[in-house]
């Protein structure tokens, strides 16, 4: 059965969807309507030689096919849902050895590594430097007489330095990373002029850095999260190859998610008085959470049916695409009330911006809910009158709920 408010044709992966706006109404629609529904795409468009995919819209659906990996793979055609119409099979293939891109059983024996990195104690000796930093960070951007941009003078900087001080890359190298992370994300947008080969070499040359590192390491063991993570290769820990792509994926998982959610805060914030205000007054433990529902930064991720199945209510054939719609599940009035409305008090707050849970669940949640914390501390303490000057600029992709600038004045 149609849906009547759903346009033929309609895409939620379309590019030029997320650079407008987040399909919340079409997704209300859908959880009504139909909540698992075929969407069709010319083949090859999204980078796949297939027809289309099944996007998955409520909270309990998009649950169920992430704690599902032997129904639901995120192998076999990668977590990335729409590539573009020049990514071929090969390239799609090379991802897969990226920790987001796996399966467990190999899933499960990197993350069981990796995560020696995100134990509490590990986030807990990070949190008197990140806090400095983010103090310093709002302290320089309030030295501007005018407007300025809060992504680049604020938000993006936290999350940099954040996963640099997690593994420990010197302070004169952290702009390549946050140059190269970037390069490898706006290859959808135009005004960046960034083609799919530049991403990979971005990529490739990233991967590169970290591998050196690795291998100093393995020389020269310190006491860093690099040395735990590589200098024992028999005893369990990563080799070179294995590393390199664990900081590849920090650094989008890390740095662009942790800095579109604070943006996105940003701006909810300074739309919704109400809460800047209580935020300020109280300064509640839960906000952190609700930034994240409210932004829900990775609109979506995919999984491919390793067998057939059904899912509510559709018969899911084998090789199918499945995409799963955060945004969608984080909106679900079954699960939270009145869930258009930005409350920081929102408690309890089941949102789905980190992950659907099973094995991809974020393993650096703990770190990503610090830094937010952190950082609108800080601007509560130093600009407690930010003030928007103008709309934000979205970032045209397929996947991420990005902004690219947010004009701002310390008021």
């Amino acid at each position: 059965m149609p849906c009547p408010a759903l346009p033929e044709g309609f895409d939620f992966t379309d590019p030029d969807l997320l650079h407008h706006r987040v399909p919340l109404p079409e997704f209300a629609e859908l959880r009504a309507a139909e909540p698992v529904r075929w969407i069709p795409q010319p083949a090859g468009i999204a980078g796949f030689q297939d027809e289309g995919y099944w996007a998955v819209t409520r909270h309990a659906d998009v649950r169920y096919v992430s704690t599902h990996p032997e129904i639901y793979s995120s192998t076999l055609n990668t977590a990335i849902i729409r590539f573009n119409e020049h990514m071929d099979r090969d390239s799609i293939d090379a991802q897969r050895l990226i920790l987001l891109n796996m399966d467990p059983p190999e899933h499960t024996r990197v993350r069981q590594i990796v995560q020696r990195g995100f134990t509490p104690r590990a986030i807990r000796a990070l949190e008197e430097r990140l806090r400095d930093r983010a103090q310093s960070i709002v302290a320089g951007a309030r030295t501007h007489s005018g407007p300025f941009d809060f992504v680049t003078e604020v938000a993006c900087e936290l999350p940099l330095q954040a996963i640099a001080e997690l593994i420990g890359i010197p302070q004169d190298d952290r702009v390549k990373i946050f140059e190269w992370s970037n390069k490898m994300i706006a290859y959808d947008d135009p005004e960046y002029a960034i083609t799919e080969q530049v991403g990979a070499e971005s990529a490739a040359e990233l991967i590169a850095y970290a591998m050196g590192m690795a291998a100093e390491r393995k020389q020269c063991p310190a006491h860093d999260i690099v040395s735990t993570l590589v200098a024992a290769e028999d005893e369990g820990n990563l080799n070179s190859d294995e590393f390199g792509f664990f900081v590849l994926m920090l650094s989008v998982a890390g740095n662009e998610t942790t800095r579109n959610a604070i943006t996105h805060g940003m701006h909810a914030f300074l739309t919704h008085p109400e809460q800047w205000e209580l935020y300020k007054r109280e300064r509640p433990s839960t906000a952190a959470e609700e930034i994240v529902r409210w932004a829900t930064p990775v609109n979506a991720f995919q999984r491919t049916a390793t067998q057939d199945t059904e899912l509510g209510g559709k018969h899911i054939k084998k090789g199918d695409r499945v995409g799963i719609f955060y945004a969608s599940a984080n909106h679900d009035p079954e699960v939270f009330e009145n869930p258009d409305v930005f409350d920081v008090m929102r408690d309890p707050n089941p949102h789905l911006g980190f992950g659907g849970g099973g094995p991809h669940y974020c393993l650096g949640k703990s770190l990503a809910v610090l830094e937010i914390d952190l950082i609108f501390n800080a601007i509560a303490d130093a600009m407690p009158n930010l003030t928007l000057t103008g709309d934000p600029r979205r970032l045209r992709s397929a996947w991420i709920n990005g902004v690219k600038e947010l004009q701002v004045t310390a008021g």
